[in-house]
């Protein structure tokens, strides 16, 4: 097995990990129980995607393509204080 992908979240492991799984790409998920210790362990690095070693060239281009769609997703929403955070109604 190998990494291919670090979370930061276990959301964001999980939406990895169901790409490659639609790609026909056997994934796992590993550290997602260390979530629990955080305060006690590093935050960084505890998440990580594996798949198996003969499937790491297949999944590196899922991989890619997801961790773009991550990156562009805004990080703050709106305050649900904020005037006008929701719709309108039609």
């Amino acid at each position: 097995m190998r990494s291919v992908y670090q979370a930061e979240n276990i959301i964001d492991a999980q939406l990895v990990k169901d790409a490659l799984e639609s790609a026909g790409i056997p994934a796992f998920i590993t550290g997602a129980a260390l979530t629990g210790a955080m305060g006690e362990l590093p935050v960084m690095g505890l998440i990580e995607v594996q798949v198996p070693d003969s499937a790491v060239d297949a999944a590196q281009p899922v991989v890619a393509e997801i961790d773009e769609w991550l990156s562009q997703r805004p990080q703050d929403g709106p305050a649900i204080d904020d005037a006008g955070w929701m719709p309108e109604p039609a």
